[in-house]
């Protein structure tokens, strides 16, 4: 794939890139190790100054940096706006709250006397530069989310981007650098997949981070495994979006809607499989029908538009093939489910589309539907509600709406995700651990949990 910015909305080619050679790839490697030895030793008062900068100048690039993402992936203008802000408001947190979260931490004081020591801490030190291989869906939060928690803790970064947003990763080496981190605590590396391999085997390289594709997590686990590295993955996911009878129909129903387009439908946290309780399931789907109906595709730069285009041609005729699949074997489309054609909108348009009656069959059962388009689900009760939503590879987050609080603990207990958010949909906060379960992934990113992957957490024993 080459490294380009290729406008989703209308297919046009602006600016291609060409890879980084072996020799700048050693350059950035070598610059990589040598200012970690240095930025290791820094206070977490000194980092903070400049996350808290890098946050400042983000604050001020809103509206630019916007156009950037937009234009190179597709998402509607205003939802870009908002994620430079949700960026510049997790690089606070981490700078506010990272030397609480890595403070040494105390045992008792009979287990110290137990262990025949006069004194025991717990500490938390950084690794060394960790390789972040990210995509294209939310190219700045995806980045933040591990750089802001890595530079805190004294990691170093290297930034392996998605190939169809190479403006966003330069941009983002040149805020850090802006914001006066020295040279070398986070590069960007303009390679394609192929040269990701040789980075992550190199010794230099102690730690690696993958949102992404479940292929692109297997590969780097087991290069990882190999070399006996820490990893964190974030992969698909599948959400489920449980609607008892007991809930607000009406509330569900429409944050339903926003819940499964949010970026144009591709987010692996989008609610993707709605399970409806029969009781109350025809009521839910009428409106949840009339809200994707409603909803205004068009150009992503126009402040009013709901849903823009697929970030890629390969991306619509992979969710094609999904719908088409789908119907085949018997789905109905109650709204959508087919290719938008609009001559106004040349580019990888989908419309946001229902369907029902699907069945295990169905590979849109299985796999993830990376745009806008939901499956609808009926069930008898609370026991096939669970069975439902569990019955997926994937194991992100979930979604359930019911007001009965003995409801509300069997959801806990038995749905197999690593989030349920009940009354609402799916959002990431910095203080929130964020990650899944079985084939979306393991580790966990944000919080207290987050900062602590990349850390060697040392044990400190001083003799009685």
């Amino acid at each position: 794939m080459p490294i380009a910015t290729v406008n989703p909305a209308n297919g046009e080619t602006l600016k291609t890139y060409e890879a980084m050679g072996e020799e700048e790839i050693e350059r950035r490697l070598q610059l990589a190790e040598a200012t970690f030895r240095t930025y290791r030793t820094t206070t977490f008062a000194e980092r903070a100054g400049l996350l808290n900068r890098a946050a400042e100048l983000l604050d001020g690039l809103q509206q630019d940096v916007g156009r950037v993402m937009t234009t190179e992936m597709g998402k509607p203008i205003k939802q870009a706006r908002a994620e430079v802000a949700k960026c510049a408001k997790a690089m606070r947190w981490y700078a506010e709250h990272a030397e609480e979260l890595l403070a040494d931490e105390e045992p008792s004081d009979s287990d110290v006397k137990d262990s025949g020591a006069s004194r025991v801490r717990v500490r938390y030190r950084p690794l060394g530069p960790v390789l972040a291989v990210m995509p294209w869906n939310f190219p700045l939060w995806q980045v933040v989310r591990f750089a802001a928690p890595a530079l805190m803790a004294g990691n170093v970064g290297l930034l392996k981007h998605a190939s169809n947003v190479p403006q966003t990763a330069l941009f983002l080496e040149d805020l850090f650098h802006q914001a006066g981190y020295p040279e070398g605590c986070f590069q960007t590396l303009l390679i394609g997949s192929a040269a990701v391999d040789d980075i992550l085997r190199d010794d230099r390289v102690k730690a690696a981070t993958l949102t992404g594709s479940e292929p692109a997590g297997r590969a780097v686990a087991s290069s990882s495994g190999e070399m006996i590295k820490k990893t964190v993955l974030e992969l698909g996911g599948s959400d489920p979006y449980v609607v008892m009878p007991s809930a607000d129909i009406d509330r569900a129903a429409k944050i339903a809607v926003t819940a499964r387009v949010q970026n144009n439908g591709q987010s692996c946290i989008a609610a993707k499989r709605f399970i409806v309780h029969t009781d109350v399931y025809d009521r839910f789907a009428e409106r949840f029908v009339e809200g994707m109906k409603a909803l205004k595709v068009g150009d992503p730069m126009e402040e009013d538009t709901e849903v823009g285009p697929l970030s890629s041609e390969q991306g619509r005729a992979d969710l094609e093939e999904l719908v088409e699949d789908a119907k085949h074997s018997g789905a109905e489309a109650l709204c959508g489910g087919h290719r938008l054609r609009r001559p106004e909108l040349p580019g990888w348009y989908y419309p946001p589309t229902v369907l029902a009656g699907i069945t295990r069959e169905m590979r849109i059962h299985r796999e993830e539907a990376f745009g806008p388009v939901a499956t609808l689900y009926r069930a008898a009760d609370l026991d096939e509600a669970v069975l439902i939503a569990n019955d997926s590879p994937f194991g992100l987050s979930s979604n359930v709406w019911t007001r009965d609080e003995a409801e509300v603990d069997r959801f806990v207990r038995d749905l197999e995700a690593g989030g349920v958010f009940f009354n609402g949909m799916t959002a990431s906060h910095p203080a929130f651990p964020f990650g899944g379960v079985k084939r979306s992934g393991y580790g966990r990113e944000l919080s207290g949990h987050g900062i602590r992957e990349f850390c060697n957490i040392t044990t400190v024993w001083h003799g009685a």
